[in-house]
């Protein structure tokens, strides 16, 4: 599946959900039910530079396929870096480094966040590319 086809299916999946204060409270709910990351992977190699909030990002290559794994400090943040974390995974990485897909303006999540975290999920996505276009 494209990422333009995960996306799509993502905000129809969501849809049903018109406040996008609920759709972000989904969100929230389902990074609460996540193991956080080990130590051993949070460290300063994987935290997200940009970010108010601590954040960290692992990018893993299976099968020509690249995965992430993510935590944060805070729930809010740990759900929608997780949402951005699950939607880039299992995607190959030059699909990843050339792509615009953007689910949570797609959800309409941004718009009520503070802009200091609106610039610290766009640091997210930066390296979520970077990483992506490292492995191609």
């Amino acid at each position: 599946m494209t990422l333009a086809e995960k996306q799509q299916q993502l905000v129809d999946d969501l849809a049903i959900i018109d406040d996008p204060q609920e759709r972000l409270a989904v969100v929230v709910a389902r990074a609460k039910r996540l193991a956080p990351l080990p130590e051993s992977e949070r460290t300063d190699a994987h935290r997200i530079r940009g970010c108010i909030s601590q954040v960290w990002l692992v990018g893993e290559l299976r099968d020509g396929r690249l995965f992430f794994r993510c935590d944060a400090d805070g729930p809010l943040v740990k759900g929608l870096v997780h949402l951005l974390a699950v939607f880039f995974s299992d995607t190959p990485p030059a699909e990843i480094a050339t792509s615009d897909a953007d689910p949570l303006a797609a959800l309409e999540l941004l718009r009520n966040l503070s802009p200091t975290r609106r610039n610290g999920l766009t640091a997210v996505r930066t390296r979520i590319r970077e990483l992506a276009a490292g492995m191609i």
